[in-house]
C-alpha cells in the first residue's frame, strides 16, 4: 500500500508556508511536527469535496476517544477508512506466503528489521518466528512506519497481541534511522511490503538502496527476495478508446474537436502504466505476444536507479498492439520455493516461475497497462516486435516505436506539446459518441432559446468551453478551471482555431466560482458535466460540488437562467458482489494475529457488530469481479439543481429480480441535461467511464422474487458537508 512520508517542519510554521513547502517538493500530503521530545502531531491535507477546498487537521499522537468517530476529520477512521490496508490484509495468499517466507528465513536469533510496518503484521510474524528459535533474548525486531495514524494502529494492534515489548517501532521513514541511533545493529534480514501494482511506484528502489547503504549487514537476507516483471502486448477495442481520443472524434464526426491534430499532442494520457483489474476484459482481450520477461530485480543486492533492456518479441496473431499489459512475480524466498503473483487469470503458470494467481479477487494489486499511442502497433503473426523498455526510481515506460521511425526528438517533443494530462477513463468518455450527443443536443437546444447570451463553465470542462464556443458566435463564455487553472488557458488558445472560434471570446479566471459573486451581466447559460480536475476517483455524489457552486452564483443569475445539467437523481440497485464484500470484510485472526481492532479504522464493511455499518466506496464495479444486479434499477433521491442546494431525503421499497445473495448496493448519479429532450447522462455501472458508490452490508442478504419480499432503503443528503448517508434492512 501507498504510504505517507513526513518530514520534520518547525510547530510554529504557518499553514499557508506548508502548503507552499509541499508543493515544492512534491511529496504526499502528510506532515510530522514534534511539538514535545515526548509528542508527536502530524499535519494531513484533506480535500472537502463540496467545496473544493483543502484543509489541514492536525492528527495528534495520543490516543483518545476522538479516534474512533468517524465524523471526526482528523480521526484516524477517516483518514484509513478508503484506503487498500483492509483488501491486502483480506489477501489470505499474500499473508501465508509472507509468513512461510519468514519462519523459513528465521532459523537462529537475528536482527530483523520491518520497513514500512502497516498494521505490524510482518514484524510480528518475525517476532514469533524469533521466539521459535530460542531468539527471544538475542533477536531483535525493528519496524518504522512514517504516517502517524497508522503508527497509532500499530500500536494498537501489537499491545493487543503481546508484542509490544517485542517490536521496537519507530514513527520515521527508513532513511531517518541510523544505526548507533535508533538502531544498535545492521540488521540481519529485512521484511518489506513497499509494492504498488507497478512494483516500483511507492519508492522501492531509493527504500533498497538506502536499506544496503546503511541499514543491513552484506549479503543480508531479504524477503522479498527477487520480483520479475512480465509483459504481454494485446489488442483491445476498449483500451485503444481510452487512449486514441484523436481517432474517436473521427468517428464522432460531430464538428467538435478536442485532439484536433494527431501530431499535436494538446490533450492525453500522461506516459505511464495504468493500474486495472485487466481479468474484467479477458474476454474482449486479443493476445498478440506470449508473455515476456522485462525486468529482473534482485532486493537481496544494491538496485540500480535507471537501467534500459531492448526486447524482441515475436507475434503470435494478427493484429493491433493497443497495449503492453504487465505484472509482476515475487519470489518471496531465497531457495525459490515460495511465490505471488499479480499476473492475469488467463496466464498458464510456466510463465510465472511456478507460482499461481492468488485465488480470491482482490484489489490492493492489479494488473498495469501501458497504452500505445495514436492508433497503435500493427503486426503480424510470427513478426518481430522491437520493445525498449526502461525504468527509473518509481516507473518502469515502454517504447515500441519502430526503428525506421523513431526520432528521439519528435518524440520528446509530441510528450512536450502536451497541455492537459486526463486518466484513461475521462480520454474514453470525451471520444464516447453518446456522450458528446446528449451534451451538444443540450447545448444546442439552450442557445437556441437565447440570443448572445452569457455562458458560464463552473467547472473544469474543456469540452463544454469548446462546444459553447464553437455553436454559438455571439455568445460569451466564461471559464473557471478551478482545477486545470492556466493549463486550460492555454489549451483553449490552442484548440480554437480548429474549431472556428477566436479564442478571444473565451474569458477564463482560473479560479473558484466562490471568488466571484457578479459579473457584468446576468448568466443566462450555466453549465457543467460535473468535472473537476484531480477529484476523479471521488463517489459520485462529491460532483455535487457543481450544485453548490451553482448556489454561490445565485445572485448572478438571470431569472430565466438555464442550468445544466438541471437536475440529478440518485440512483440505486442491489447487487452481489461476493468478491468485492470478501475483500472488505471486518478481520479477525490474521496468520495467528489478533486484527479485529483495525475494522473500524480501516472501514471494515462486512461481519462488523450489529448496528455498525461500514462506509460507503467508490469502486469501478465492472472491475470488481463476480458482479450480479439483483433489482431493477430504483429511483431513490433527485437533486433539483436548477435551485439553491439543500438536503434531501429518499426513501424506497425495493423489490428483487432474481434469487441470490445481495452484499449491498450500487449507487450513482444520472445527470439530466435537459428536461425538454429528456437528455440523461448516467454515471452506473453500465458504463466503464466512472466510478460508482458502493455500499456493503455487514451481513448478506439471501432475497429472492416473490412479491413479499423487498428492503427498505433510506438515504439522507447533507448539503453543508456534501455526505450522503444509507441505511437499509430487509424484510
Amino acid at each position: 500500500m501507498r504510504r505517507s512520508f513526513p518530514f520534520g517542519l518547525n510547530p510554529s510554521i504557518s499553514t499557508n508556508t506548508l502548503a507552499s513547502v509541499l508543493r515544492a517538493l512534491l511529496i504526499p500530503r502528510a506532515i510530522s511536527v514534534h511539538s514535545s521530545p515526548m509528542s508527536t502531531q502530524s499535519f494531513q491535507l484533506r480535500l472537502n469535496p463540496l467545496t473544493g477546498e483543502s484543509e489541514w487537521v492536525v492528527i495528534t499522537e495520543e490516543e483518545n476517544e476522538r479516534d474512533n468517530n468517524d465524523k471526526n476529520p482528523s480521526s484516524s477512521k477517516s483518514l484509513l477508512a478508503h484506503t487498500s490496508y483492509l483488501d491486502m490484509l483480506n489477501d489470505s495468499y499474500r499473508n501465508r506466503a509472507y509468513r512461510r517466507a519468514i519462519e523459513a528465513a528465521i532459523t537462529r536469533p537475528c536482527h530483523v528489521i520491518d520497513i514500512g510496518a502497516g498494521t505490524g503484521l510482518l514484524s510480528m510474524m518475525a517476532a514469533r518466528a524469533m521466539a521459535s528459535v530460542g531468539g527471544e533474548k538475542e533477536g531483535r525486531v525493528s519496524a518504522c512506519e512514517s504516517y502517524l495514524p497508522m503508527v497509532k494502529l500499530v500500536r494498537r494492534v501489537l499491545r493487543e497481541n503481546g508484542m509490544e515489548n517485542k517490536v521496537k517501532l519507530f514513527l520515521k521513514r527508513s532513511d531517518e534511522i541510523r544505526v548507533g541511533c535508533e538502531l544498535d545493529s545492521r540488521a540481519d534480514l529485512m521484511v518489506s511490503e513497499i509494492l504498488d501494482s507497478e512494483l516500483l511506484g511507492e519508492g522501492l528502489i531509493p527504500t533498497l538502496q538506502h536499506a544496503h547503504d546503511e541499514l543491513l549487514v552484506p549479503n543480508p537476507n531479504m524477503i522479498p527476495y527477487r520480483a520479475i516483471t512480465y509483459g504481454q502486448l494485446v489488442e483491445s477495442t476498449f483500451l485503444r478508446k481510452l487512449c486514441d481520443l484523436h481517432n474517436q472524434e473521427i468517428s464522432a464526426s460531430d464538428g467538435i474537436q478536442l485532439s484536433p491534430v494527431i501530431t499535436q499532442n494538446l490533450i492525453s494520457l500522461k506516459p505511464k502504466q495504468y493500474a486495472m483489474q485487466c481479468d474484467a476484459l479477458s474476454s474482449e482481450i486479443k493476445l498478440l505476444s506470449e508473455p515476456f520477461k522485462v525486468f529482473e530485480f534482485d532486493f537481496w543486492k544494491r538496485p540500480e536507479s535507471n537501467r534500459e533492456a531492448e526486447i524482441t518479441v515475436q507475434a503470435t496473431n494478427e493484429g493491433t498492439v493497443h497495449a503492453i499489459i504487465s505484472w509482476w512475480v515475487l519470489q518471496l524466498d531465497e531457495a525459490g520455493s515460495i511465490f505471488y503473483s499479480t499476473a492475469p487469470k488467463w496466464i498458464s503458470s510456466q510463465y510465472i516461475t511456478n507460482s499461481l494467481p492468488g485465488t480470491d479477487w482482490c484489489d490492493h494489486w492489479k494488473q498495469c497497462v501501458w497504452f500505445i499511442h495514436d492508433t497503435g502497433l500493427p503486426t503480424l503473426r510470427g513478426k518481430n516486435v522491437s520493445i525498449r523498455a526502461s525504468h527509473n526510481d518509481i516507473s518502469i515506460s515502454y517504447d515500441t516505436t519502430p526503428e525506421v521511425n523513431k526520432d528521439n526528438s519528435s518524440i520528446l517533443k509530441w510528450y512536450e506539446e502536451r497541455i492537459i494530462t486526463l486518466l484513461p477513463e475521462r480520454i474514453g468518455l470525451y471520444g464516447d459518441g453518446n456522450w458528446r450527443l446528449a451534451f451538444i443536443t443540450a447545448i444546442r437546444n439552450a442557445l437556441n432559446r437565447r440570443s448572445s447570451p452569457l455562458c458560464v463553465v463552473a467547472d473544469d470542462s474543456v469540452f463544454l468551453t469548446v462546444l459553447l464556443s464553437s455553436l454559438s458566435e455571439s455568445s460569451n463564455v466564461i471559464a473557471f478551471f478551478p482545477g486545470l487553472k492556466d493549463n486550460g488557458t492555454q489549451y483553449i488558445k490552442a484548440v480554437s482555431s480548429s474549431n472556428g472560434f477566436s479564442s478571444d471570446r473565451v474569458r477564463v479566471l482560473e479560479s473558484k466560482v466562490s471568488s466571484f459573486a457578479m459579473f457584468e451581466k446576468k448568466i443566462e447559460i450555466l453549465v457543467g458535466e460535473p468535472f473537476y480536475y484531480g477529484n476523479e476517483g471521488m463517489l459520485p455524489w462529491q460532483n455535487l460540488r457543481f450544485w453548490r457552486e451553482r448556489s454561490l452564483l445565485d445572485l448572478a443569475l438571470a431569472e430565466d437562467a438555464l442550468v445544466v445539467p438541471c437536475k440529478g437523481i440518485l440512483k440505486i440497485c442491489a447487487m452481489s458482489l461476493p468478491d468485492l464484500w470478501r475483500s472488505r470484510c471486518s478481520l479477525r485472526d490474521v496468520e495467528g494475529f489478533d486484527h479485529s481492532s483495525v475494522n473500524q479504522t480501516l472501514g471494515a464493511c462486512g461481519n462488523l457488530p450489529e448496528m455498525q455499518q461500514g462506509p460507503c466506496l467508490a469502486f469501478y464495479l465492472w472491475q470488481c469481479g463476480e458482479i450480479e444486479k439483483l433489482s431493477q434499477v430504483y429511483q431513490l433521491m433527485d437533486f433539483n439543481i436548477s435551485k439553491p442546494i439543500h438536503s434531501c431525503l429518499g426513501k424506497l421499497q425495493m423489490k428483487f429480480l432474481k434469487p441470490g445473495l445481495c452484499h449491498g448496493f450500487a449507487i450513482w448519479i444520472d445527470w439530466v441535461l435537459d428536461e425538454m429532450s429528456s437528455n440523461i447522462v448516467s454515471t452506473g455501472p453500465d458504463s466503464r467511464y466512472w466510478k460508482q458508490g458502493v455500499q456493503l452490508l455487514s451481513v448478506p442478504q439471501p432475497v429472492n422474487s416473490t412479491t413479499a419480499y423487498y428492503a427498505e432503503v433510506e438515504a439522507s443528503f447533507d448539503h453543508l458537508t456534501g455526505e450522503l448517508s444509507i441505511k437499509s434492512s430487509f424484510s
